[in-house]
């Protein structure tokens, strides 16, 4: 059996199976392969989906980190979209 397509049980996934599911031209081709993983884990396949989280929600997502938030802001922003405000600056702004 060829090594290169072994994946090792500490792994998440295999490598060569992540790139051929490397979308195109939508926004998931923006981030790395546990991002795009955990935004499909948390079924939010479009921007509009997207665009129903705050900042706070999504960076409680099981491999999204704080490199992945510029990149989906600026997909929002392209397609005239933006996060849901944080619930503490909701509640702050209305002091």
């Amino acid at each position: 059996m060829d090594i290169n397509i072994i994946k090792a049980l500490s792994a998440p996934a295999c490598p060569a199976c992540e790139e051929e599911r490397r979308p195109g031209n939508s926004f998931f081709s923006l981030l790395v392969a546990p991002a795009r993983r955990a935004l499909e884990n948390n079924n939010i396949t479009s921007l509009q989906q997207l665009s129903k989280f705050s900042e706070a929600e999504i960076l409680e997502f099981h491999g999204i980190g704080s490199s992945s938030i510029p990149k989906l802001k600026m997909a929002l922003k392209k397609k005239d979209f933006h996060l849901k405000a944080n619930k503490n600056y909701e509640y702050n702004s209305l002091l």
